[in-house]
């Protein structure tokens, strides 16, 4: 079972990473590099929303969305993209998380453009946007159903088990007790709610990066004298230059595209829910905010990951033969193991704990990340009330037994599994993206236009001749009563 869920992955995943970079590609010529020319508006938008009318700030849907994107790939996938491309790969991480940052734009854009009001909360995602943008109720419920039991039963399986079993190598914790620890807080945080779950992203995720890249200064600052030997290394070796690496640039492109979209999730539709709770008056902010948090997970996490196990000299190279181009230290293991070694050269002892403690943070924020997805999805299949509550009753003892069982289970499995269904889940949201290609500009040029006249966006879809935008449209209407009633 194992091996065929294997193969299906790889099926699915091979071609998907440079689907994200043509895409990507294609929406920066057509909104003419919107991830760098609003880079300002980024900033100002994060400091300036406010939450409101059942919706987040844009801070708090930032936060909620990098529980997510800020996982167990900002550390074990780096390893893996260096121990397969060699250091190349880290540059060509950054130039896809430059042309990825306006795919997962686009898809926040439609995230909040079709996004409805549910139970007093603004919710959206990808359903949303395929039942009301692009016309297929079909289509939105099956994805609907897949993200219900993927999010809700699956996927939390692949963060508990990374915990368990950093846990048990730093600290000998039998994985089962993981489990119930893990299990424990998770019930302590989805139990209370929608409002819980963003405190609880809120407060720690920026705290869980921002330590992690202050550990990461202190070892690149301990190595200050090779970071510019490291910075030449990974440029050479990324244009197939060095005399060492330069035989595998394919490699490195390779796992440098697929490690980008994979620590990042642009495209695979997981960020739009987070975008879609946001409170704004026009999709254009959001899906600033959301090109930007590709840029905290790849150019600041994955880079300071990347940068620290480089200056290090912690790290392997495989020759894709069974042997090694690089061995700068024998027998390790690609993972977590490259960032323990790292951190080890500046403070001896302390590498197991911290990535363990970091890969914790990373992947419990994104268990609780998926609990808030597999929720929005259920709002979207089930209208009544009764039948909520009850199937939300089971959503969340499916949630605490996954995260016990996860810990517990085969690990090739369950990343199997979850990397089959968030395969299936990205290819049918790329191809949404590319088939509402059309809304995606108008909201962009829409956005554009009124910032070049001063004023600050709002957004009214019948005039763009944008339709099932009916939160939009009860706005506007709702606006010019008032301006009825003042007059």
């Amino acid at each position: 079972m194992e091996e065929t869920l294997s193969t299906l992955s790889g099926m699915l995943w091979s071609p998907l990473a440079y689907v994200v970079l043509g895409l990507g590609t294609l929406f920066t010529i057509a909104t003419l590099g919107v991830q760098v020319r609003r880079f300002p508006d980024m900033l100002r938008q994060i400091r300036q929303s406010e939450g409101g009318e059942g919706g987040l700030s844009a801070f708090q849907a930032l936060s909620l969305t990098l529980g997510a994107r800020v996982g167990v790939g900002s550390i074990a996938g780096v390893a893996t993209a260096i121990a397969a491309g060699g250091p190349g790969a880290l540059m060509w991480m950054a130039v896809t998380a430059l042309l990825g940052s306006t795919v997962a734009y686009a898809e926040a854009v439609l995230a909040q453009t079709f996004k409805q009001k549910v139970d007093g909360e603004q919710r959206g995602g990808m359903p949303f946007y395929i039942k009301h943008g692009l016309r297929a109720p079909w289509l939105a419920v099956i994805v609907a159903l897949i993200s219900v039991v993927g999010y809700g039963f699956i996927f939390p399986g692949i963060q508990v088990n990374n915990i368990a079993s950093s846990a048990h190598l730093a600290f000998g914790l039998e994985t089962w007790v993981t489990g119930l620890i893990v299990t424990a807080i998770l019930f302590l945080v989805i139990v209370g709610g929608t409002k819980r779950i963003v405190n609880f992203a809120q407060a720690i995720v920026p705290t869980m990066s921002i330590g992690f890249i202050l550990c990461a200064i202190v070892i690149i600052g301990v190595n200050i004298d090779k970071v510019p030997e490291a910075i030449t290394l990974i440029v050479t070796s990324a244009l197939g230059m060095d005399q060492v690496f330069g035989g595998i640039v394919g490699f490195a492109v390779q796992w440098g595209v697929r490690r980008a979209v994979f620590a990042s999730a642009a495209g695979d539709g997981e960020g739009t829910y987070a975008a879609a709770a946001a409170q704004n008056t026009h999709p254009g902010k959001q899906g600033i905010v959301q090109a930007f948090s590709i840029y905290i997970t790849v150019l600041l996490i994955c880079m300071a990951t990347g940068l620290m196990i480089v200056v290090s000299g912690m790290y392997n190279v495989e020759d894709g033969k069974g042997g090694f181009l690089f061995e700068g230290y024998p027998g390790l293991v690609a993972g977590p193991n490259f960032v323990q070694a790292a951190i080890d050269t500046a403070i001896p002892g302390a590498g197991p704990a911290f990535v363990a403690i970091a890969v914790f943070l990373f992947a419990f924020t994104s268990q609780i990340f998926y609990f808030y997805v597999a929720t929005t999805n259920l709002s979207f299949l089930v209208k009544s009330e009764k039948a909520k509550n009850v199937i939300g009753v089971v959503l969340k003892f499916g949630a605490l037994g996954i995260s016990f069982f996860g810990s517990v289970a085969n690990a090739g499995a369950v990343w199997a599994a979850g990397d089959v269904g968030f395969g299936l889940l990205a290819w049918c949201n790329m191809f949404c993206l590319l088939l509402l290609f059309p809304v995606i500009i108008k909201v962009c040029r829409d956005y554009d236009r009124q910032r070049k006249m001063g004023i600050d966006p709002v957004f009214d879809p019948k005039a763009l001749g944008i339709r099932g935008a009916a939160f939009w449209e009860a706005r506007v209407a709702d606006s010019e009563k008032d301006k009825e009633y003042v007059s």
